[in-house]
Order: C-alpha cells, then structure tokens, then sequence
C-alpha cells in the first residue's frame, strides 16, 4: 500500500526529532463542552521539541468570527516567533488524534509550506507507543517564514453565496448530523440552526478511527454514502473552519487537489440575516 504523503507515524517522527529542517507543532484545540485545555495539556506532556500553535491567537485580529484565516504577515510572524521556516519538514499534531491538527496542516499549506505532515494518531499515538515526553514550554529560536498565500484554499462569504446559488461547487458540511439537519442548537448564540442549501453531510468523526484517519478504500466510501464525489471540486465547512480541515486532508490524501475551506463556516453563515438555510436530512439514495 502507498504511503499517504501528508502523514507521519509516531516511530518515523521519533526517527528525525531534532534534525535541523524538522519543526513539531501541537495544534491542539478543544470546544468549551470537552472541558479540555489545550495549553495546560502541552505544558503537562507533548513531543519533545514540539512548540504550541494558539489556534485562538493565529488569526485575522479584526474578525469577529472564531479562527479567520490571518494575512500572510501575520502568520508570518506567529509561525516565526514559534521557530518555523516554509522549507521545514513541518509535523503537526492533536490530543485527540484527528480533530484540530488538520486544520493548522490545511494553514501552513495555504500559505506556501511545501512538506506539512499530520502525525497519524495524534499526541495519543505517540504515548501509546510508549515514545519520550516532555514538559514545560518551549524557547524556540526565532525563524523567518516567507508567506507565500494560494489565494484559493479560502472561500470568503461572497464566493460562498454565489456557490452556493450555482451549485459550482460539492459542499461537505462536517459538523454532526442532527446540527446539519437543525435538530440540535448551535453552540454559539445567534447562529441559526440547520445547513446551506445544496450541502451534503459528511460528519469528520466517519473518517477517522481511534485518531487515524481511516484508509483510502474507507475514505471513499465515506464520501460516495454521503452523496459526494471525491474526484470533483468540493467546498468544506463546519461549525467555525476547524473540523472542515479533516475533510481537506481526507480528499488530498485521495488525490483531489481542487478541494477549498469556507473559512468563516456555519458560523459565519447561520449568523448572517440574508443567507438561505435548510433543515432536515438529506434523503437516502
């Protein structure tokens, strides 16, 4: 079987920490119901050399939207100050294995990063395989990072809305079914419930097991019982532009290279007053 080019065993990373081009990053993030707290965990236990990227500090600073792409100069200069240069061999990684990791893999590649690997398994992986931990905060070295934005991995809400009424677009919603289907409120206030019209459902959890992401016969069979083409273009959104990532990594790792993220997601289009929402679930076919 080939190996997937955007993943990285735990035993492999183990093979290259410390070697000069290899950057680690702990890009763990949690929602405010898992009760989880991403940087106390990476102080208590992360892979030895890795930094922490703050999902929550990487942004656009004059959104009011969560997680908002930043301008190439600012991801420029978090990521330098966090020790990465665009030619590194950048690894990322989550504490829960599939969960926030692609979406930071899904950033260094929209801004030019050529060798951005997911480690398969996440931090759970690597402790499962009994590999050394370390604690406390990193002092990385500051690096210079050259930007380099494909002004095509984002969708904005304009694009969206003219997606959306054409249907130029496959639209992969990655949130659960029953928040899709407006059976469950939002997480945030003022964000309608239900999905965009014309949007297929494809819960990010089905492509993964136990933090990996599942393999390329499982993957495709994921996207054809949700009603998607794997091989066509394909938009992906979720709740605020995070889980949608897992759905970008899914249909790289199958070969689909004209796959976007709708960056300001449900959030940014349940909140807006003049977008289309529909409920219910999509029909079986």
């Amino acid at each position: 079987m080939t190996q997937n080019p955007f993943l990285i065993s735990p035993q492999d990373l183990a093979d290259v920490i410390g070697r000069n081009g290899v950057s680690i990053v702990d890009a763990s993030w949690y929602l405010p119901a898992q009760k989880r707290f991403a940087r106390a965990e990476y102080a208590a236990g992360h892979v030895p050399g890795a930094v922490f990227l703050d999902q929550d500090v990487v942004v656009d600073p004059t959104s009011s939207l969560p997680h908002t792409l930043p301008s190439p100069e600012i991801f420029a200069e978090k990521v330098g100050e966090l020790g990465i240069c665009e030619t590194d061999t950048i690894v990322v990684y989550d504490g829960m294995g599939l969960f926030s990791g692609p979406r930071v893999w899904w950033m260094f590649r929209a801004f030019g990063a050529k060798d951005v690997r997911l480690l398969d398994g996440g931090f759970p992986a690597w402790q499962a395989a009994g590999l050394p931990v370390e604690t406390g905060e990193a002092a990385p070295k500051s690096a210079h990072f050259t930007p380099s934005l494909d002004e095509r991995a984002a969708v904005r809400l304009a694009e969206m809305q003219e997606i959306v009424a054409s249907g130029s677009f496959q639209i992969a919603d990655a949130r659960p079914a029953e928040r899709f289907a407006g059976e469950a409120p939002e997480p945030r206030e003022g964000v309608r419930a239900g999905h965009m019209p014309g949007a297929a459902n494809l819960p990010f959890v089905l492509l993964g097991e136990d933090g990996r992401l599942r393999s390329p016969e499982e993957l495709r069979k994921a996207f054809v019982e949700a009603g998607i083409d794997p091989q066509r273009p394909v938009v992906t959104s979720c709740g605020s532009g995070v889980t949608a990532a897992v759905i970008n990594l899914a249909l790289e790792s199958l070969g689909n290279h004209a796959s976007r993220l709708y960056d300001g997601s449900w959030t940014e289009w349940g909140s807006a007053k003049d977008t289309p929402v529909e409920t219910g679930r999509p029909a079986k076919s």
